[in-house]
């Protein structure tokens, strides 16, 4: 999605994002010789780095004389510059150069297979060390004007301790095209999952509408009333005793639906700590959901993309424990 309530300037066509509730405003007026726009607000403020200076100004809370500015701009001298301090935790994320996993990328977007204990996008206790900030560094161009500063080519997301594939576009046209994709269920999003009990029958649906629990507000429940509707479809893979090994389709994208649905049905997903059992007999340190293959049609080309990723170290070892586990 684009900056919700982005305008273009008048003067020169510009995307310019809208204010934000809480943020600081500085002004200046342009005195003495000229200089590069990141290179002269840097100087001028020593709690800025020219690194976050630039942050700034490609998520439009720079501008000069009103309209939204390049860190190699060279202002005049009169000229005034207008700077945003976004509020704590709506601070556009900076490059970092971590390591990523690509399964997939060309000019329009690209798919990665995220790590367990990765979070998506930046948020209050998680400014930095973001799959963002590992893909500002890794496609800068990500950073575009007309795409959201925060969560910038983001079309769907993973829990923080769920690994698997993500798809992220370079544009806004790619990402929303993208995500209508998802809303029409034209994508297949699939999942290894490792659950608690028996499941019967072995294949089967479960459509079941997905909301905050009235009681616990942190959690997602399912309703009986209200809710957004939700539907999962699984196969099982294998039956290992106390356990089932089952794969996953998810045709809605609700938050933890994995999670939610198979916990309400009786079968919670192994080393899920909020709808899980307390004691795992297995050693696992996050829940076995793995989101394994990604399949859609791309949005320029037309290609068929089809992306696997195996399942990672950490699940294959819990899987190998069961033998073990009276």
């Amino acid at each position: 999605m684009g900056v919700v309530g982005a305008t273009r300037c008048r003067w020169c066509g510009s995307v310019m994002t809208p204010e934000r509730r809480g943020a600081e405003v500085r002004t200046l007026v342009v005195e003495g010789e000229a200089e590069r726009l990141d290179r002269y607000l840097a100087g001028r403020y020593p709690d800025l780095s020219r690194s976050r200076v630039q942050a700034l100004i490609r998520s439009g809370d720079v501008s000069v004389n009103g309209c939204p500015a390049r860190p190699s701009l060279v202002p005049d001298a009169g000229d005034v510059i207008t700077l945003r301090m976004p509020p704590p935790g709506e601070e556009a994320p900076l490059p970092e150069a971590l390591p990523l996993d690509v399964v997939y990328e060309d000019e329009h977007l690209l798919v990665v297979n995220k790590p367990a204990g990765l979070v998506v996008h930046p948020s209050p206790g998680h400014s930095t060390g973001t799959l963002v900030n590992a893909l500002l560094a890794h496609r800068p161009e990500v950073a575009r004007a007309d795409l959201d500063p925060i969560r910038p080519g983001i079309v769907h997301r993973l829990d923080r301790d769920t690994s698997g594939l993500l798809v992220v576009a370079l544009g806004r046209e790619v990402q929303q095209a993208l995500q209508a994709a998802f809303k029409s269920r034209a994508v297949d999003k699939r999942y290894l999952a490792l659950l608690h009990g028996a499941l019967a029958p072995d294949r089967g649906a479960i459509e079941a509408p997905i909301g905050r629990d009235p009681v616990h507000r942190q959690r997602m429940a399912v309703l009986r009333e209200g809710g957004r509707p939700a539907r999962t479809e699984y196969r099982v893979r294998e039956y290992l005793g106390a356990y089932t090994y089952v794969e996953a389709l998810l045709l809605t994208g609700r938050t933890h639906q994995l999670r939610v649905h198979f916990a309400a049905i009786g079968h919670p997903v192994v080393g899920d700590p909020v709808y899980g059992r307390r004691r795992e007999r297995l050693t696992i340190s996050r829940q076995f959901l793995h989101a394994w293959r990604l399949a859609f049609e791309h949005p320029v080309t037309g290609e068929r993309i089809e992306a696997e990723a195996p399942l990672p170290p950490d699940l294959v070892a819990a899987l190998a424990e069961i033998d073990r586990v009276p």
